[in-house]
């Protein structure tokens, strides 16, 4: 189960870019339903994958949450599979479909409606991406899923452009790609892995992007991984071991945006003798919260409540807090393939403005000699270094050293001894990269009040 799929109550719903520019075919409304399949020539996993796929465009749910949902329950479990391959293949590499598709249309500038869009993309993704579907079924099915979704007046299109992809040779590596090459080619928004080319170097930037084209692999920076630990991605949980380890003594913590609750366990585990607080602006993710604090003994004595960290005028005092604040995600895009279809660049400041109050609260809610670790999973400096600068300055709070935390991780044999960290860390805050450092993309500094 990862931690925080859908990161940070209350933000935009994940959207999909637009459909390429080309439509010989009638338009359809965002809000409209999906239409109902008909799925006696399409298998049940190409029916679920293209609903949900059609839901994930419209805004009306997240890649995750619907792949847990009603629709894929009743699959069988090769078929449950097949339709999590396809949602998350075709989300990944939807920019680059798109591409290859445009290439191949009579009027590459029209646009498509995006049932056709929607079944082009998952019949292009099968033939370049999944070896074992056969081609015939791939195409076939594709141009039954225009069909059924009422688009029949294009099947001879998504049948002839298909077959073009099938009979194409597949793309490869060029000896030397832009960095707008590299970002098309591996599904991403040229203006933001721009940012990162920029940010950590070009190299970094493109091991980024191979990363997020694959599935996590979680579970591989630690010497324990599940049993009565919670089984959260390791950027997550290295997040929440730093700020174990940065208190041990601490008596009372509060985990101040702690849904869907991976952090919360992971100090009520380290911190056997500590009060543990968690709150969260949401009902709905708190109650989730609780449900599964409910299957570990040792979480009893964590307290819980729904809180706006940024607006709370509770006046009690913590000695550890963690203040993992909602964020655009941008370090979490393997296992959130939408956000990079919806992201605009806009979406940076407006995080920031957000996480600059719950921060500030945050610290006057810290006891003197108290430690808090701000986090996010984002690469964006506006989110981190910048959020961490603009409130600390000119107050008692002062930064602390993560390096030597890290280091205590590895011997108290917490951490592998071989974990990808030596550039993970950034003038005394964890930064790690997707691709670099074997795990999502996340920030941490600690902060200590004097």
């Amino acid at each position: 189960m990862k931690d925080k799929p859908n990161r940070g109550a209350g933000k935009p719903t994940p959207r999909q870019s637009a459909a390429p520019k080309h439509s010989a075919t009638r338009k359809r409304s965002d809000s409209a339903r999906p239409a109902p399949v008909v799925a006696a020539k399409i298998s049940p996993a190409r029916v679920a994958a293209f609903e949900i796929l059609t839901l994930v465009g419209q805004g009306k749910g997240h890649s995750d949450e619907l792949l847990h949902s009603a629709r894929t329950e009743v699959l069988s479990p090769e078929d449950r599979n097949l339709a999590t391959a396809l949602v998350m293949g075709v989300l990944r590499w939807q920019i680059a479909l798109d591409a290859r598709i445009r290439l191949l249309l009579q009027r590459p500038e029209q646009r498509l409606a995006e049932p056709v869009a929607i079944a082009l993309r998952m019949g292009a993704f099968q033939l370049l991406h999944l070896d074992r579907i056969p081609a015939h079924a791939a195409l076939s099915e594709s141009v039954e899923l225009c069909r059924a979704a009422g688009e029949p007046h294009a099947t001879g299109m998504v049948n002839a452009i298909l077959r073009k992809v099938a009979a194409a040779q597949k793309p490869g590596k060029r000896l030397h790609e832009s960095v707008a090459a590299f970002a098309e080619r591996l599904g991403h928004p040229q203006w933001l892995v721009e940012r990162w080319a920029k940010a950590y170097g070009r190299e970094a930037a493109l091991a980024i992007c191979e990363a997020d084209q694959r599935e996590p692999a979680d579970g591989v920076m630690f010497v324990e991984n599940g049993g009565d630990l919670p089984l959260i991605d390791d950027g997550s949980r290295l997040v929440a071991e730093i700020a174990a380890a940065a208190a041990p003594e601490a008596r009372n913590v509060w985990d101040c945006c702690a849904a869907p609750g991976g952090k919360t366990l992971v100090l009520a585990k380290r911190l056997a003798s500590a009060e543990v607080m968690a709150t969260d602006v949401s009902p709905k993710r708190l109650a989730q919260m609780q449900a599964r604090l409910r299957r570990y003994e040792y979480a009893e004595r964590v307290k819980s409540a729904v809180v706006d960290a940024a607006t709370s005028k509770d006046d009690a005092r913590f000695d550890l807090i963690l203040c993992d604040v909602p964020c655009s995600g941008t370090g979490t895009l393997a296992a959130n393939p939408e956000i990079r279809h919806r992201l605009k660049v806009e979406e940076f400041a407006r995080q920031a403005e957000r996480q600059k109050v719950i921060l500030a609260a945050a610290l006057k809610r810290l006891a003197p000699g108290g430690r808090l670790v701000y986090s996010t999973c984002s690469l964006e400096p506006e989110e981190c270094e910048q959020v961490v600068e603009a409130v600390v300055a000119g107050s008692d709070v002062r930064r602390l050293e993560v390096g030597p935390l890290i280091a205590q991780l590895k011997d108290r044999g917490v951490l592998r001894r071989d974990a990808e960290l030596s550039s993970a860390v950034r003038d005394g805050a964890l930064r790690t990269l997707p691709g670099v450092n074997g795990c999502d993309g996340f920030f941490a500094v600690v902060l200590e009040r004097g």
